[in-house]
């Protein structure tokens, strides 16, 4: 008998520290990989592994987020169990928004009820990475778990960053350790940790009784890796770890390690912007048995012309979407959202660029992000005088420049002080 999996994602984060692109809009609707979004990735995973019931949690600066969902995932059809809805926090349980992860779960807890499926796969709305979610279902099933846990191993230097999971030989979850740099290691590996990726899988009637107990606890924080998982660990029922590593892609080459990172900073946002772009990238966009999906739009071709001054577009080692022209202007290891020009003799380096932004003539950018829509003047220079731009814009303490946008158009040329 196949089994009913209810998919819900929480895409309700503020993104603070990834702000300013989280200015306007939630961490999941950032813009990504030059014509998708953070959300686009775990929605994948869901349609690609065979969910199709789908709830879509939001919360905060959700206007962007809600518009991409009916752009780009509208489904409806003949089978009921086939959708991908936004639920807005509705206050169900108080007036207030969703206190934790769990939280947010037993707010919303009548979708579980109502739809009744075998498992729920609780996941997180704010990473890049590709999962095979089927495989990870199917060894929930074989252990026969209550819940499982998606890990992944990172180095013990990395400990401090992560909730780590500690696991008996047999990958059952015996303790969580809060970012703590002396958590245990994976049994036979001295040298990685298991850090929790933030993805559950719940038998139903395991996950409806955690959360009402959990609701009922004044003292609890209402978050699953802080106490409802430790709890259950508690009581000695059967937890596990899923190995990330384990996972298999169709189409993928098994000698390829699946690719996963938390884009939580503006730093981690743009290293995995570059890793897609690179000759060789940890995460590839063209698999086409396990395709990344995301909203059509009717755009024209990218073009390459030559300028007035017989100069050449072109691009290198960069991915370019979409609507943009390059009229004589260079583009180098960066990565061009939709409808960017590159005006003639200008250069850009190792940097992300968002939709519609348009680049004048003779401008240089180097390690910089430009949200969208904004317009840098001719003969500009960004990422070349860090102490000039901290007046100007953000700058990270790594060097990366932060260009804010806005829904019109902006020029940088009126920030000039």
């Amino acid at each position: 008998m196949q089994l009913r999996v209810l998919g819900i994602i929480l895409a309700g984060g503020k993104g603070t520290r990834l702000y300013p692109l989280t200015k306007e809009r939630a961490k999941p609707a950032v813009p990504f990989g030059g014509k998708y979004r953070i959300v686009d990735f775990v929605l994948s995973n869901f349609i690609n592994s065979g969910i199709y019931s789908i709830y879509v949690l939001t919360q905060f600066r959700s206007q962007s987020l809600l518009q991409h969902l009916s752009e780009g995932w509208q489904t409806g059809g003949i089978l009921k169990n086939q959708f991908i809805i936004p639920v807005p926090a509705q206050m169900r349980a108080g007036e207030t928004w969703y206190q934790g992860t769990a939280d947010a779960i037993y707010q919303n807890v009548n979708l579980v009820e109502q739809a009744e499926p075998d498992v729920v796969a609780i996941f997180g709305a704010d990473h890049i990475y590709r999962m095979n979610i089927g495989h990870m279902i199917a060894a929930h099933e074989s252990l026969g778990a209550d819940c499982t846990v998606a890990a992944i191993p990172v180095h013990t230097k990395h400990a401090y960053e992560f909730g780590v999971i500690e696991v008996a030989p047999d990958n059952r979850i015996v303790a969580f350790h809060e970012k703590n740099p002396d958590a245990p290691t994976i049994p036979g590996n001295p040298e990685q940790v298991y850090a929790s990726m933030g993805n559950y899988l719940f038998a139903t009637r395991t996950l409806l009784k955690a959360l009402h107990e959990d609701a009922a606890d004044t003292e609890s924080s209402h978050d699953f890796g802080r106490d409802i998982l430790p709890r259950l660990v508690a009581r000695k029922q059967p937890i596990y770890a899923y190995d990330y590593q384990t996972n298999k892609i169709p189409g993928e080459p098994p000698e390829n390690t699946p690719y996963w990172r938390d884009v939580g900073t503006i730093e981690a946002y743009w290293e995995a912007n570059m890793d897609v772009r690179s000759v060789k990238p940890c995460l590839n966009l063209y698999n086409r048995q396990w395709p990344l999906r995301t909203s059509s739009y009717p755009d024209p071709p990218a073009k390459f012309t030559f300028d007035d001054e017989d100069r050449r577009g072109e691009a290198i080692d960069s991915i370019v979407s979409g609507g943009c022209i390059l009229s004589g202007g260079r583009v180098r290891n960066s990565v061009l959202g939709r409808g960017v020009r590159v005006h003639a003799g200008a250069l850009v380096e190792d940097s992300v660029i968002l939709d519609n932004c348009d680049i004048g003539r003779r401008s240089r950018l180097r390690r910089a992000v430009l949200d969208k829509n904004v317009r840098v003047p001719p003969d500009s220079t960004i990422g070349y005088d860090l102490e000039q731009d901290k007046r100007l814009y953000h700058v990270t303490e790594t060097g990366i420049v932060v260009v804010e946008g806005n829904r019109s158009p902006v020029d940088i040329s009126a920030l000039v002080v």
